[in-house]
């Protein structure tokens, strides 16, 4: 056996004894690897809390939770409508066609959806209005904005509050459910000129606004969400 050989056996040797050194042996005893799916299961199913649920564009419709017992017609729209009224009869009719629909559900989406409107129109953001208008509603809207673009002026527009969104209207034409809101909110809006002058408005006023806007939705669609169809002004 020569030199070069007796050394490389020699170094084999050492580095042998010193993974063994670092990485220890095992005894018997050691713990079983993390299981993830396991202790998921354990929790009772729960998943990743960075998995998140997008909502829709406009006013997505929650399904109704199941109940152990249905709603009396008398007591249905408690707190929204009387009993025989037109508002009421216009309810049963749409959930007669969809029974997922959720009127108390569709207030809270559709307050989201006026405020974005409002400041999606001060702001000039077609691309925005046009995922939330009707298309005849977007051309309205659309014709202001080129309008003030023109004159070089633009709107400064901020919520105080919503104070009110009271469903008016509920109506069931063929397959679109209409439903008309009541809002009252406070606002601070003024248009300014391209020299910053003020032409409209006031941007230290609070000002009381009422709006009664009508939404619609085709009730036989996979898509969820809502779109103005209709607008209107008390002020």
């Amino acid at each position: 056996m020569d030199i070069y050989t007796i050394i490389f056996l020699a170094l084999a040797v050492f580095i042998f004894l010193r993974l063994r050194s670092v990485l220890g042996q095992r005894t018997g005893n050691e713990r079983p690897p993390f299981d993830r799916t396991a202790a998921r299961n354990a929790l009772g199913g729960a998943q990743d809390n960075n998995v998140v649920t997008m909502p829709g564009k406009v006013i997505d419709q929650a399904p109704l939770a199941p109940t152990a017992e249905p709603t009396p017609p008398s007591d249905r729209w408690k707190g929204l409508t009387e009993p025989g009224t037109a508002l009421a009869q216009g309810l049963d009719a749409i959930v007669e066609k969809d029974s997922t629909f959720d009127p108390r559900h569709f207030i809270s989406g559709a307050k989201g959806a006026y405020e974005m409107i409002v400041l999606a129109f001060a702001n000039g953001d077609r691309r925005a209005l046009r995922d939330l208008l009707s298309p005849d509603v977007y051309e309205s809207f659309e014709a202001a904005i080129k309008e003030r673009e023109t004159k070089e002026q633009k709107t400064e527009t901020r919520f105080v509050s919503i104070d009110k969104a009271e469903l008016v209207g509920a109506e069931l034409r063929d397959r679109t459910a209409q439903l008309t809101i009541r809002f009252v909110s406070q606002m601070i809006s003024a248009t300014r000129d391209k020299a910053g002058n003020i032409v409209d408005g006031s941007a230290d006023t609070v000002a009381d606004i009422t709006d009664i806007w009508t939404f619609a939705r085709d009730i036989t669609s996979r898509d969820p969400n809502w779109k103005l169809v209709g607008t209107g002004s008390a002020n």
